[in-house]
């Protein structure tokens, strides 16, 4: 019997393996970066073929650290940035343009035109999402509309589109020998394009959007068997799939209704389990597939997407050079004993939830000639813990249940200052959990039930154990007075772009 389970995990600034124990431990990782590509203001692009010669790397890395062969793993499973775009060539296998990542803003003359008729929220009650630049369906219009021949190709059905685990997992399955075209319901919940209540693909949307049906991966659950895999971990079981923020839902154990969780990412997501049915948002926040495990239903989620909190301590590392490596922000933000009156707002690529603006654009608010890089880097950790409770506070209204603690996950997470000042602005307890890789961890979990490595989910939950929890201590009348000077900046964003 293998001991381990591995999870390929394929992020927006790098990809790792994982190997898991049958507690849920991290046996082994390997991790690579791959290059952000930025051909034009607010396009984003990755290599797909890049992407995926890291996978291979990381794959062997891993197995090559812990000193086991792919004999040892029971299942791999993969788990994704989502709505990261790739259309590819069935034939061939080579991808006819650089993926277009999910921050990209390019489709937002797209989004225009489909809005045009019946407004953002005009496919909302079939998909849960908004017409936003934000997901699948438009970027492969936008590819589709201006990739030479690429519209002759698809409908001549030699395209295949999917996000980057339907990529990973047709190349790790074998490519163009065989390899297997399929998503789970959970990243085909972010491409606008399948229907929420039968989690099939919606035939209206997809006339409207042009977008041919014979492109599309066939739908499956986030863990069965999907095929066997080729190459470093040849004839092992591929058996699980989430996008990366469901895998975290899942890999922290958020199985019951209300149980909720927020990932510290290149950007932040907080999904709360709503049960077996969608519920539909009048607080900007977005309805999805949290999970479906086999034959059973599929348990739905809100999520609040936030598009930039990790990416802004990267940007003042990389663009400002105020910090050599992103833990630095740390130290730097506790030279002062407040933001000094700043207020940093990072619409990089439009605000997400609960604005969806595309048309806002980044503000630094309050800038006087006392402010330092100090108040600089601690504005920039309160802007995530800001925008975070914006999307708490949405969720309550939505679910109408009162959030009584946060569990979280991510790079982020080992950020004292951030975590007590999340704890502060919430006014709720923060835990972050033993295994904070919850992402990878979740999507090791999906592959592993699927083959009987865990044989229900009550194991997993016994595996869920905590590292640290912090108490909130802010004064509620200094939380709200700050907390008014931030919305007040966040509207300082909106309607720069014309």
């Amino acid at each position: 019997m293998a001991d381990y389970v591995g999870a390929l995990d394929q992020g927006t600034t790098s990809t790792r393996f994982m190997v898991f124990d049958h507690h849920g431990q991290v046996v082994a990782v390997d991790q690579k970066e791959h290059e952000q590509i930025y051909p034009k203001p607010g396009w984003v692009e990755h290599d797909a073929n890049e992407i995926w010669e890291r996978c291979q790397e990381v794959i062997q890395g891993a197995l090559s650290k812990a000193g086991l062969s792919a004999s040892d793993l029971a299942a791999v499973g993969i788990t994704n940035q989502r709505e990261t775009t790739v259309v590819w060539d069935r034939n061939t296998g080579e991808p006819v343009h650089n993926a277009i990542v999910w921050q990209d803003t390019r489709t937002d003359q797209i989004c225009n035109e489909l809005a045009a008729d019946g407004g953002q929220d005009r496919f909302r009650a079939k998909v849960g999402l908004p017409i936003a630049t934000y997901f699948s369906g438009p970027k492969v219009k936008w590819i589709l509309d201006n990739v030479e021949g690429a519209r002759a190709r698809a409908e001549a059905g030699n395209l295949v589109f999917g996000n980057i685990d339907s990529w990973c997992i047709w190349n790790l399955t074998g490519g163009t020998s065989g390899g297997v075209h399929v998503t789970d319901v959970t990243n085909a919940s972010r491409t606008m394009l399948m229907d929420l209540a039968t989690l099939a693909w919606d035939d209206e949307i997809l006339a409207i959007m042009g977008i041919p049906k014979s492109m599309l991966p066939e739908i499956r659950s986030s863990s069965q068997v999907y095929g066997d895999a080729t190459g470093t971990v040849a004839g092992i079981p591929v058996a699980g799939d989430l996008g990366d923020q469901q895998a975290a839902l899942f890999g922290q154990t958020c199985f019951s209704v209300g149980e909720a969780k927020n990932t510290y990412g290149t950007g932040n997501f907080l999904l709360l389990n709503t049960g077996t049915s969608p519920v539909p948002s009048n607080s900007g926040l977005i309805t999805g597939v949290g999970y479906k495990i086999g034959d059973l239903p599929a348990s739905y989620m809100l999520e609040g997407s936030i598009a930039i909190t990790g990416a802004l301590v990267q940007w003042l590392r990389d663009n400002l050079k105020l910090i050599s490596s992103a833990p630095e922000v740390e130290a730097l933000a506790r030279t002062v004993e407040d933001n000094g009156g700043v207020f940093f707002v990072p619409a990089f690529s439009g605000l997400f939830a609960p604005y969806w603006r595309s048309d806002a654009r980044g503000v630094i608010a309050g800038l006087t000639r006392y402010v330092n890089a100090g108040h600089l880097a601690r504005a920039v950790l309160e802007a995530t813990a800001w925008q975070t409770k914006e999307v708490v506070d949405a969720m309550n209204a939505d679910s109408g249940v009162a959030l009584t603690s946060l569990k979280v996950d991510g790079g982020m997470v080992h950020n004292d200052l951030l975590m007590q000042f999340q704890a502060d602005v919430l006014g709720v307890p923060v835990i972050r959990p033993t295994v904070a890789e919850t992402t990878a961890l979740g999507a090791a979990y999906a592959a592993g039930l699927a083959v009987g490595f865990w044989r229900e989910i009550e194991d997993l939950r016994a595996n869920w154990g905590m590292d640290k929890q912090w108490e909130p201590h802010m004064d509620p009348a200094t939380r709200d007075r700050e907390y008014a000077l931030w919305k007040k900046a966040v509207t300082r964003t909106f309607d720069w772009v014309e």
